[in-house]
């Protein structure tokens, strides 16, 4: 299958979630290559941005997990990675 590279950014509301999502993180850590974290320790949000490599049906499938969880919002921006010549 074709590759994706992108970002996803993970906003969380409800902090009772964040063991949840890390969760489901930890089962797709094959295809995150980076990921930062803001807590916003005063404010009631918290961000998670990742870098991921991977297919679309993998990428969708941890978008999907993430964005039925309440309090939390996922968005993917993903380009095809071409392959050298």
């Amino acid at each position: 299958m074709e590759q994706r590279i992108g970002t996803i950014t993970i906003l969380i509301s409800d902090r009772n979630r964040s063991t949840e999502v890390n969760q489901i993180l930890s089962h797709y850590s094959d295809i995150i290559l980076c990921r930062q974290g803001l807590p916003f320790h005063n404010r009631p949000v918290a961000v998670i941005a990742l870098i991921v490599k991977g297919t679309m049906d993998q990428i969708n499938t941890l978008t999907g997990q993430l964005g039925r969880l309440e309090g939390v919002e996922c968005k993917a921006a993903l380009t095809k990675l071409k392959t050298e010549t």
